[in-house]
């Protein structure tokens, strides 16, 4: 799988070996962690993209509705009443560790769900960053994560899961959601509805750009793989 790989609710989780029914999954089955990303207006947490794409800002998510009334109302806690890390209190540890130079980086991988039923792989961000803010008079988590230009491989070795592949920026939401509508869903080649891809026109490597629609389109996995033979 590819940053911009466009793929159902079930194919993401069979990718993943697990369901994923929360948002923060500190290493899935002890391999790779995943996060659920949201950036749609009116997404439940306020996750951002900065520094054109190259820098996601992920919040932490709130304790289960069978532990407060209003969860949007009391604290993100960092362990759970039983005295263990919640998934908020694995990854701030995680980045603190890293931070401090006493681990090596999590890297984690990142799906955003643009509108219903359709997700896109955004690839594999770095772990660099935790702290907890004050916002409406509570403490909200807040993760820093660098979009890197790594694919994971699953069924491998931690300490083998990483491999090159061309540098990745995040696509604006705004902008996705814009070329789905532009393109109808469907490959611009071939109309196909299957195994699409969010493509850059021109890469971001030859100074092409994420940041507009102009420069993103519509491909199948076949037609992709052709513009990808041709570049290299």
């Amino acid at each position: 799988m590819q940053p911009g790989d466009i793929i159902s609710y079930l194919e993401m989780c069979t990718a993943e070996g697990h369901s994923l029914q929360r948002g923060m999954n500190f290493r899935v089955g002890g391999k790779t962690s995943v996060i659920l990303i949201s950036l749609r207006k009116g997404a439940p947490y306020a996750d951002r993209v900065e520094e054109d794409g190259k820098v996601l800002i992920y919040e932490g998510h709130d304790v289960p509705s069978n532990l407060a009334d209003t969860p949007k109302k009391v604290n993100q806690e960092m362990y759970t009443p039983s005295g263990l890390l919640t998934q908020n209190g694995k990854f701030y540890r995680a980045a603190k560790d890293f931070k401090e130079g006493n681990s090596v980086t999590e890297f984690v991988k990142g799906y955003e769900k643009i509108k219903d039923g359709i997700w896109v792989y955004s690839g594999v961000f770095q772990l660099v960053d935790a702290w907890i803010e004050e916002i409406d008079k509570r403490n909200v988590f807040k993760f820093k994560l660098v979009t890197t230009d790594k694919t994971i491989q699953l069924k491998e070795e931690r300490a083998k899961e990483l491999k090159y592949v061309e540098h990745n920026r995040m696509i604006p939401t705004s902008v996705k959601l814009e070329v789905w509508k532009r393109d109808k869903g469907k490959c611009v080649q071939c109309g196909s509805t299957n195994n699409l891809h969010f493509d850059h026109i021109l890469p971001f490597s030859k100074g092409g750009t994420s940041l507009k629609a102009e420069n993103i389109q519509l491909l199948c996995a076949r037609h992709n793989l052709q513009k990808s033979d041709r570049i290299m």
